[in-house]
């Protein structure tokens, strides 16, 4: 199976459903919680510990580590909160991925948080990123996944655990049961809000909301994500993540995120489906920015690796250059994975209201009311 089919695959598996979440903003299962509660059980997980130490960089300073004290405080700044907070471990020993996904689903948790650091074999890579379940759409993401899912290696009777998985296998992560779809609307949103602190409050470089084949997401049965808080590969930002400075604002702002979520949340039933329905803002409309230039470019597909529906606005002496048009912040991110597939890397959605931008979490937030 080659890439173009890959990608082919993933859209027809994509996120469809998000703007149908952002209207209702319900979590309706059979059995599990309305949003309607006070506090949330959340699991926090510490990625690799024990044997498998993760990444490191060349101080010998192991990913297993920064993540384990990242994570202890976020469950101190939770549980201050009010909230009931779980960690899959609090010590430095070796979780096996199947149990990890196993004390988030025997708590019925209602959100599961992998936090990780990223490593890439350039050092001038640099940023955060935060995955959610789902097929990956080109070799990076995959790579980062296969990266993660490999520690299942490290697990004894792990054929028989994962018996049909193959973590190096593309096609082994296509024919996954996309359990984790049912959360995917509720996860896109957690991502959201948790890149746009990383973004906007901790300025640090976005590396946006992706889909990729983690193991562990898929086997938790509630919204899910996996953090990279950055780069430990970088001599820059490995120091910053390993700096208490560092570590201490990433827990204050995953933190942020989460309350965020859990406000906008927070009150609203099955009873309000139809309301809700009723309120939507239709005049909200969400492009994809894929450069910016001081030069007047023509708004033809060959000048844009291909893209069509293009359009152009001034700001300053400044050109932005724009991808498509949708009311379904959905079709944005599917949108904005199409522009990045294409080599627009730092593309990135922006909203509108009466055809002046706003900031896309007022977009989002408008959505809802």
């Amino acid at each position: 199976m080659n890439k173009q089919q890959l990608y082919n695959i993933l859209f027809n598996h994509s996120l469809t459903r998000f703007f149908l979440f952002l209207s209702l903003i319900i979590i309706h299962t059979s059995n599990h919680k309305l949003i309607s509660q006070e506090s949330f059980t959340i699991v926090i997980d510490p990625g690799h510990g024990g044997k498998d130490p993760g990444r490191a960089n060349e101080s010998g300073v192991e990913e297993k580590d920064i993540v384990l004290n990242i994570s202890i405080m976020l469950a101190e700044m939770l549980k201050n909160d009010g909230n009931e907070v779980i960690l899959t471990r609090d010590k430095d020993i070796f979780i096996s991925l199947r149990k990890r996904a196993s004390i988030a689903n025997e708590a019925d948790a209602d959100l599961f948080i992998s936090i990780h650091c990223n490593a890439w074999h350039k050092e001038s890579v640099y940023g955060s990123e935060t995955f959610i379940y789902g097929l990956h759409v080109n070799d990076a993401n995959f790579q980062v996944a296969l990266k993660e899912n490999e520690v299942i290696f490290l697990e004894e009777n792990y054929e028989e655990n994962y018996k049909g998985f193959d973590p190096s296998s593309p096609e082994s992560l296509i024919g996954l049961t996309l359990m984790q779809e049912e959360y995917l609307d509720q996860s896109i949103l957690l991502a959201s809000y948790i890149q746009n602190n990383f973004t906007n409050v901790l300025k640090r470089k976005n590396r946006g909301v992706k889909q990729a084949g983690f193991w562990v997401l898929h086997n938790t049965y509630m919204p899910s994500v996996l953090i990279e808080a950055g780069f430990i590969t970088n001599k820059k930002e490995g120091d910053y993540l390993n700096s208490t400075k560092g570590k201490t604002e990433i827990s204050e702002s995953i933190s942020d995120a989460i309350l965020s979520y859990i406000s906008s949340l927070n009150g609203i039933s099955v009873n309000n489906i139809k309301s809700e329905e009723k309120n939507l803002n239709n005049e909200i409309k969400f492009k994809v920015q894929i450069a910016a230039s001081s030069k007047k470019i023509r708004l033809k597909s060959h000048n844009f690796k291909g893209l069509s529906s293009l359009s152009r606005e001034k700001y300053g002496k400044i050109y932005r250059y724009l991808y498509g048009e949708t009311k379904n912040y959905s079709s944005a991110l599917k949108m904005q994975e199409e522009a990045v597939f294409l080599g627009y890397k730092d593309s990135f959605i922006v909203a509108y209201e009466k055809n002046e931008r706003i900031p896309i979490e007022k977009a989002l937030k408008t959505k809802t009311k």
